[in-house]
């Protein structure tokens, strides 16, 4: 059984159906021996985004609705962020030459490292991480 942490980019494109053109993407998100998770550090970005009004507000009348059917809909369940996350997020040597900043991308990252979960993700940045120990599934 193969488990992947979706990054955020990845749940939005999973369920706007916008930017995952590649094939791939759905072969890999459709397998059946495919466990898929987000970090809660996603859910939170997710609700800022719906609270922004963004596309996402379009789709479901709350947060929270949005979130149960992102569980119950797409089969994504959302992973609480440990103690040995925070570590891991201390520990990350930053992606500098690239200027990557992203707070938010730093936490998902570390919690893919910390729990041993292959990270689908659609940003050019996150190679970088590899030589840390992320298993990094790109598209």
């Amino acid at each position: 059984m193969t488990r992947l942490l979706l990054d955020t980019c990845a749940v939005i494109d999973l369920i706007t159906s916008l930017q995952a053109t590649d094939l791939e993407f759905y072969d890999v998100i459709d397998d059946p021996s495919v466990m898929l998770f987000a970090s809660f550090e996603t859910a939170r970005e997710l609700v800022v985004h719906f609270n922004n009004k963004t596309l996402l507000s379009k789709h479901w009348q709350s947060a929270r609705q949005m979130l149960i059917s992102i569980e119950q809909d797409y089969g994504i369940e959302f992973l609480p962020l440990r103690r040995d996350t925070a570590f891991t997020y201390a520990d990350l040597r930053l992606n500098e030459e690239q200027d990557h900043r992203d707070p938010s991308d730093h936490v998902i990252i570390a919690h893919a490292i910390t729990e041993h979960l292959t990270l689908l993700s659609s940003d050019q940045k996150f190679a970088f991480y590899r030589n840390q120990g992320l298993d990094l599934l790109e598209y």
